[in-house]
């Protein structure tokens, strides 16, 4: 049901208009020459994957019997670019779908080999142990996330469409959680009432996430499909707003959202399930599901909550930047500011008195990529960790990382800050003490221990933390991003 049904009027239009130049002053929108890029890039994989796999039916007895309209194999694409709203430079999320000959194995054993002796692929690594297995890889300037599934199908119909749930039956569940994505993308749009006023205003939130240091899953914050569906959500309350209006009222809707009231797109008993046993999310049956502080949950069987990374601080942070959001846009529409203050950088660097610089080092390039990508997905650990600590009010954590050249014995550094909010003594003349060392070496701990049942992470990688003040940042980060967001704040 819709909140309203209001036409746009000749002020939303204009407002409308002025986003879109921002958006355009920003650079957010590939020009044509990358979209064809994007287009030869997929076609090239496709390749590689169809000779990949007519390689192996050569070694096997199990021949891939393919006839007319049928073909050995099919990549799809999800996420940002399939929804129409990535930006300039972004990655692509893609599926290699391949018949039931086919395995995870396979994929993640000789089609890997295939990709690694290509000469325009670079930075390859797989990522079997993740929720969702997924190789990362470079192919020419274009940065693609693969996932694999396998169909019981004995080989790949040309016209494959995703949205029959009976092609999960007999499916493991990494395979129904790698199809789930492109199922999803598919659902967004077809749950949508405008598709060129929703991309609009998505890209809008996307650029506002990614400004505020917001726009991180695996960090605790949200991903792209989780930003989706919130906009999604929106533009089915409001179906016939213009996207600046959609924009205002994200702000508003989701700064009045009773967490952790799930959002939906539409509910459960709508989605088609075909009595399949996969587990869905279920908060009413399931007590694990009912700690989860903001979910977010996709429209596809089975439905799953797209944000179970949220701490308490994250979500914390984002309720306060709906707030600031919902002012911006008032005073937008008000004729008191226009769409540029909605983008100002966060003031992550002004706003907290006492930082964590997280370092992972590594000797080659290799390797590095493999124990970064590692040691980002326990920071969540590190600050759940820190919440439990008494004198703490908030781990708020920068999600980018950055790179720190000055070392000499590791090359190799990605670092990221997590700014402690600190909570104030009752007495204003007490003194506050902070002991960060349990819950800091607990992090380290289990990095390591993580470290230690990876084959791929180098034994000369190291991680290293610091407490640090503020005025003590610059040992670690350049002037240009400490000015950031410099604007007068009340400091935590």
């Amino acid at each position: 049901m819709s909140i309203s049904s209001a036409s746009p009027s000749k002020l939303d239009r204009k407002q409308s208009n002025d986003l879109r130049n921002v958006l355009v002053a920003f650079d957010v929108y590939e020009p044509c020459k990358e979209q064809e890029d994007r287009v030869a890039v997929l076609q090239q994989l496709n390749c590689l994957a169809e000779q990949w796999i007519l390689d192996l039916q050569n070694q096997s007895e199990n021949v891939l019997m393919v006839t007319q309209h049928q073909t050995c194999c099919k990549i799809v694409t999800f996420g940002s670019y399939r929804l129409g709203v990535n930006f300039r430079g972004g990655d692509i999320d893609a599926l290699l779908i391949a018949p039931k000959q086919i395995d995870r194995v396979d994929f993640f054993t000789s089609f890997f080999d295939m990709l690694q002796s290509h000469p325009s692929i670079t930075d390859l690594r797989a990522i079997e142990e993740a929720y969702v297995p997924v190789m990362k890889f470079k192919f020419g300037t274009i940065e693609i996330d693969l996932l694999f599934a396998q169909l019981a199908l004995p080989s790949i119909p040309e016209n494959l469409t995703l949205n029959d749930v009976g092609l999960l039956k007999d499916l493991d569940f990494k395979c129904v959680k790698s199809l789930n994505g492109c199922r999803v993308a598919e659902d967004i749009l077809s749950l949508v009432p405008n598709h060129e006023s929703f991309r609009h205003a998505l890209m809008a939130i996307k650029l506002w996430a990614k400004r505020k240091g917001l726009y991180s899953s695996i960090v605790g914050f949200l991903g792209g499909v989780s930003w989706a569906i919130l906009m999604a959500r929106v533009c089915q309350l409001y179906p016939k707003a213009a996207p600046a209006t959609l924009v205002q009222k994200f702000f508003l809707v989701f700064d009045q959202w009773k967490w952790p009231t799930p959002v939906m797109l539409r509910h459960p008993e709508d989605i088609p399930s075909a009595n399949l046993p996969f587990p869905v999310w279920d908060s009413r049956n399931n007590p694990s599901d009912r700690a989860h502080l903001m979910p977010i949950l996709t429209p596809t069987f089975p439905q799953q909550n797209s944000t179970f990374n949220v701490t308490v601080s994250t979500k914390n942070v984002m309720a306060q930047e709906f707030k600031i959001g919902l002012g911006v846009c008032e005073d937008v529409f008000s004729g008191k500011a226009d769409w540029n203050s909605l983008f100002e950088p966060s003031d992550f660097f002004h706003r907290y008195k006492h930082y964590i610089i997280i370092q992972a080092m590594g000797a080659d390039k290799k390797g590095h990529l493999e124990w970064s990508g590692l040691v980002e997905s326990k920071i969540r650990i590190l600050i759940e960790k820190l919440e439990a600590c008494v004198n703490i009010k908030c781990a708020h954590i920068n999600p980018i990382g950055y790179c720190h050249v000055d070392r000499e014995t590791y090359p190799f550094c990605t670092q990221w800050v997590l700014g402690l909010g600190i909570k104030k003594p009752a007495d204003p003349k007490q003194a506050v003490t902070l002991d960060l060392t349990e819950p800091v070496e607990r992090f380290v701990s289990i990095v390591y221990q993580r470290a230690a049942n990876n084959s791929k992470v180098s034994a000369s990688t190291r991680v290293k933390t610091y407490h640090v003040k503020r005025k003590e940042l610059s040992q670690y980060l350049s002037c240009d991003i400490l000015e950031q967001g410099s604007r007068k704040r009340k400091r935590s």
